[in-house]
């Protein structure tokens, strides 16, 4: 999967969680991009992402309901605190312009 294709799954997700939910993978989606990022954490960003955005699930929400999405948030909330060491000012404020510019 390009970050051209994970981009596009971006919008629909933010949609659908609202902005408060959406700002960590958005945020995550900035470090990935970054040169200063190692390529092992690239890979790591870059798996969570394609998790949370893809249609496949380890726990369904079809099938456990709420609790469906407990994968998901393990997995980015796991990235995003050892990923903190990249993020920027500058990631945060592109976050909330793109979160602003998606309406949210």
């Amino acid at each position: 999967m390009e970050l051209s294709l994970l981009w596009s799954g971006f919008k629909g997700f933010a949609q659908r969680v609202g902005r408060r939910t959406a700002r960590t993978p958005l945020l995550l989606y900035y470090v990935l991009k970054s040169d200063a990022t190692s390529m092992r954490d690239k890979a790591l960003i870059y798996v969570s992402l394609a998790y949370l955005l893809l249609p496949f699930d380890v726990l369904s929400t079809r099938k456990f309901g709420i609790f469906g999405w407990t994968d998901e948030f393990l997995s980015i909330n796991i990235i995003f605190d050892r990923m903190q060491k990249y993020i920027t000012p500058v990631m945060y404020a592109e976050a909330e312009r793109q979160l602003n510019e998606w309406n949210l």
